[in-house]
Formats: C-alpha cells, sequence, structure tokens
C-alpha cells in the first residue's frame, strides 16, 4: 500500500477532467507508483498498473477496494520481456477502452559500482530502467493516436543533476529519460499527444527507508533540501495527477523537479 501523508484527502485538489480516464502505470505496486495508482483511482479514472510483485499488488488491490470508485486492474508483467509487454498494454487497452495516461514509472536503482558493471550487468539495467519507456511510449501510440489526446508522465531522477554517484549505469539511464521525453513531446505532439518528465529526489518509500536511509544518508538529504521534511510518495503522486489531468493541457516538453530544493 502506498504510504499516505495524515493530511486530510480533502485539502488537496479533485480534477473532474480524470474521471473515467484510462489510465496506466508500470511499477505500480509499491513505494511511488503505488501512491500514483491509488491517487488516480481516488480521482474516479480506470486504472490499469503492471507488476512483479504479486502479493504486493494484492494488497495494494485490497485496500482500495471498498475506497475508490472503480478498483484498479493488475496485469502481472516483466517489462524486460518486450512481447510480454506489448501483449500486457493491450490487454489493458482493451480492458480499458483505450488509454488517456500513461505513466512510466518502473525502475530499480540498486546499488554498483563502476568497476563492477559488466556487459550483461549494463545490459539489464537499462532493460529495466529506460528500454520499457520507450516502448511503453510506442505500445500505447495507436490508441491515443486514434483519440488525438495523451498524457505520457515519464519518471526520470534528480540523480543525473545532483549527480550521484555509486550508481553510474541508473543515472545514464535516468538523464536518458529526459531526452526521450523531450523528443517524444514533439514527435507526437502534432496528434494531441503530451509528453513531460517528473525528477524526483529522495522520496522516503518503503524501500529507500529500508535499504539507504541511514542516518547518515538521511543527515545529507536534510543539509541538500531546503525544505527540512521527507518528501512522500503522496507529494509526487499529486505532480502527476496535473500532469494527467486536462489542467496542464498546454504543458508537455517539461522536466518536473520534485525535491523539496535540493537542486
Amino acid at each position: 500500500m502506498a504510504e499516505s501523508t495524515s493530511t486530510a484527502e480533502s485539502a488537496f485538489a479533485t480534477y473532474p477532467s480524470l474521471r473515467k480516464r484510462a489510465v496506466l502505470v508500470t511499477g505500480g505496486a509499491t513505494g511511488i507508483g503505488a501512491s500514483i495508482v491509488e491517487h488516480f483511482s481516488r480521482q474516479g479514472a480506470r486504472v490499469a498498473f503492471f507488476d512483479l510483485q504479486d502479493d504486493a499488488a494484492r494488497d495494494l488491490l485490497e485496500t482500495l477496494r471498498a475506497e475508490v470508485p472503480s478498483v484498479p486492474a493488475y496485469f502481472h508483467c516483466d517489462l524486460t520481456n518486450l512481447p510480454e509487454l506489448k501483449a500486457r498494454v493491450n490487454d489493458a487497452i482493451r480492458l480499458l477502452g483505450g488509454v488517456d495516461v500513461l505513466v512510466n514509472n518502473a525502475a530499480n536503482d540498486q546499488r554498483h559500482q563502476i568497476e563492477d558493471v559488466t556487459e550483461e550487468y549494463f545490459d539489464r539495467s537499462i532493460a529495466v530502467n529506460l528500454r520499457p519507456q520507450f516502448f511503453m511510449i510506442q505500445s500505447v501510440l495507436p490508441a491515443m493516436k486514434a483519440a488525438q489526446r495523451g498524457s505520457i508522465i515519464n519518471m526520470s531522477s534528480i540523480s543525473w543533476i545532483i549527480p550521484s554517484t555509486g550508481v553510474p549505469v541508473y543515472v545514464t539511464a535516468k538523464a536518458a529519460i529526459v531526452g526521450l521525453t523531450r523528443t517524444m513531446a514533439h514527435e507526437l505532439g502534432p496528434a494531441g499527444i503530451r509528453v513531460n518528465a517528473v525528477l524526483p529526489g529522495a522520496i522516503a518509500t518503503d524501500k529507500q527507508k529500508r535499504l539507504v536511509y541511514t542516518p547518515e544518508y538521511k543527515a545529507q538529504i536534510m543539509d541538500s533540501q531546503a525544505l527540512k521534511r521527507d518528501i512522500l510518495p503522496d507529494d509526487v503522486a499529486r505532480l502527476v495527477l496535473f500532469l494527467g489531468a486536462d489542467d496542464s493541457s498546454a504543458i508537455t516538453n517539461q522536466s518536473y523537479v520534485i525535491d523539496g530544493g535540493w537542486v
């Protein structure tokens, strides 16, 4: 289940344009992705999400079942397997009757040193962190072009701006996503399709708190951020909602940093 803030749901914006919209989210079972699935579902959107974490997906669906107008659909999918990716996207589009919003969220920021990177590891990291974003976009194009509208949100990271160390292949992929976003915005703009990127900073997901939030790293985050508080998955999800909604209908080719003022 996505981590939630204690602030009442009514304190935040409602987007009428998202009601009944068809939304696809990759990596939607945990962390930022789960929060994105939850927030779109609470707006009345019809959501399908893709992941490999069946237990986490089941827990998310069970939590949302009694709380949202339309329960999301979960598709078990290995995004590194391109035939499987394309098949599951087609299944989701048939189920939802189209696609209005694509959120390319799935990633793995596993730590690694440049000396230890093999050809196989490099290819595997790119296959998780960059290649699916391109092919997810390619897969939704027929439906979005037929509708002459769509919003694609690619999740990048501030890691390539800071820059981060100890994750060189991941950082390479996250920088490439901004380039992908910019060229796709111009490629697809004539069809009414918008493409933007979101660049989170240090987001306090359960995974990050479990694996990397040492006291030393937490101190570094607070020293680097202008805002001296945790940035939560819900903070990111609310930005993604805005970019998916018609309220941002004139916005494309942009990269939005959400990091508490780190960069």
